[in-house]
């Protein structure tokens, strides 16, 4: 499928009808940033219902890692429910479920043996998390990050600090949980070393000497490229900080991998970057290339909860595990090393563009997880949300999907089967629209 192609205006007719729709009976608590109702899809093109055409640099949030509908994917979906869809992997057996946890203990980056407790969503992954952290230490106390975001249900939500609209209205929330800054070398007036030692020092000599003691933090839960934040990659020396924090003091390191997992940074894991090595581990999204999975990775002995301490009806479903199964090969097959290579050249195309462009105040990122800061001014570093706001949208008309990520920073998180001629189109595109939308 060629792309882009867009044949009518948008949203064409058919599109438009289906969105009036929506609108009477859809809640109304969903973002939609712009009119896309999708058809079909192949690779990183989608088609909508009026038969225009995109290159997806969304891949519906971080989650198609092989593309939409990957025939190896949709054939071992087919194979599986065409033996059985569901029978509870919380009060039975399935080989497909314990094929996947095998790997699973293999591939995720915790020392030791490692147990998984499957679930729907990253959401889901969280509350897991939060109650394995509670049970396993004793302690009530969890650490997380200004910009993080972990979930929407109200214990992930106590966690997340990402927008005020996402928690406004549904206190009080899960008490016990504290927020730190996380480091943003971008805009820290100093070196990547001294952005990490000035967010681990709020958490040393502020967080845990005034608001609670070491020995009362089960956990310290956090993005190793923090995602709905605004991509931003912290410096080594702050995960590893974290690391040696965590360790001294009986706390369980949780990273979350939810958005950052599976590929999507050229390397199975964000972890892998820089040799961080965690107590559990939080995945969804790109897992199951589509399909609803969360697991969460622990250490065994750390996953030392009896029967009934935590189950999921659905969580670990046959067929989504078939698709988990499935995309790990893929993954491992040549996916990770294409998303590591595109990666690349998508970062120095945009690199180029950002000194064309004023616009363009920062290009970060690893593999297929970039993200593009626009700022109004360089010295001064203010943020463009506006103008952000305005490129998602030109880039639509074009025929390029593509999200915000924090205030003013756009995220590019295409399928990981992007080929190179398809970033060199994004990057054309990209260029047009930011010659449209120019700053003041």
């Amino acid at each position: 499928m060629k792309a882009p192609d867009i044949r009518t205006p948008l949203p064409g007719p058919k599109a438009k009808a289906i969105i009036e729709r929506d609108g009477r009976f859809v809640s109304p608590s969903y973002t939609r940033d712009y009119p896309f109702v999708i058809a079909h899809g192949e690779g990183a093109v989608v088609e909508d219902v009026d038969g225009n055409r995109f290159l997806d640099c969304a891949a519906g949030i971080a989650v198609n890692s092989t593309g939409v509908s990957h025939p190896d994917v949709v054939r071992a979906i087919c194979d599986q429910a065409q033996k059985f869809i569901h029978m509870s992997g919380t009060d039975f057996y399935y080989e497909p479920q314990v094929r996947l946890a095998e790997e699973l203990a293999s591939i995720a980056p915790i020392d030791g043996e490692v147990r998984t407790f499957f679930a729907n969503s990253g959401t889901e992954t969280t509350e897991a998390a939060i109650k394995l952290s509670r049970y396993f230490t004793k302690r009530q106390g969890i650490i997380a990050f200004f910009g993080g975001f972990h979930g929407r249900s109200l214990g992930a939500l106590s966690l997340t600090a990402s927008k005020a609209v996402q928690r406004r209205g549904f206190g009080p929330l899960l008490p016990g949980v504290y927020h730190a800054p996380y480091p943003e070398p971008y805009r820290f007036t100093g070196s990547a070393d001294a952005c990490a030692a000035a967010s681990l020092s709020f958490i040393k000599d502020q967080l845990l000497v005034h608001l609670a003691a070491p020995d009362e933090i089960a956990a310290i839960v956090v993005e190793p490229i923090q995602g709905e934040g605004g991509y931003v990659v912290p410096p080594a020396a702050f995960l590893q900080g974290l690391r040696e924090l965590t360790s001294q003091h009986g706390m369980l390191l949780v990273v979350d991998e939810v958005q950052s997992g599976m590929g999507r940074t050229g390397r199975m894991f964000a972890c892998d970057h820089f040799g961080l090595r965690a107590d559990v581990v939080n995945i969804a999204k790109g897992i199951a290339s589509g399909l609803p999975l969360g697991v969460t990775c622990a250490r065994a002995d750390v996953m030392s909860w009896p029967p009934g301490a935590h189950a999921s009806t659905f969580g670990g479903n046959p067929v989504s595990c078939a698709a988990a199964n499935a995309t790990i090969a893929l993954l491992k097959g040549g996916l990770i090393e294409n998303a590591a290579r595109v990666g690349d050249h998508l970062l120095d195309g945009l690199r180029a563009l950002q000194e064309k462009h004023p616009l363009v105040g920062d290009v970060r990122g690893k593999g297929l997880m970039i993200g593009v800061e626009l700022v109004r001014d360089r010295q001064t570093k203010e943020r463009a949300a506006e103008e952000r706001n305005a490129l998602v949208q030109a880039m639509f008309r074009r025929g390029v999907l593509i999200l915000g990520a924090g205030k003013n920073a756009l995220r590019l998180a295409p399928p990981l089967v992007l080929s190179m001629e398809q970033a060199d189109q994004v990057l054309t595109i990209f260029d047009e629209a930011l010659t449209e939308v120019r700053s003041p």
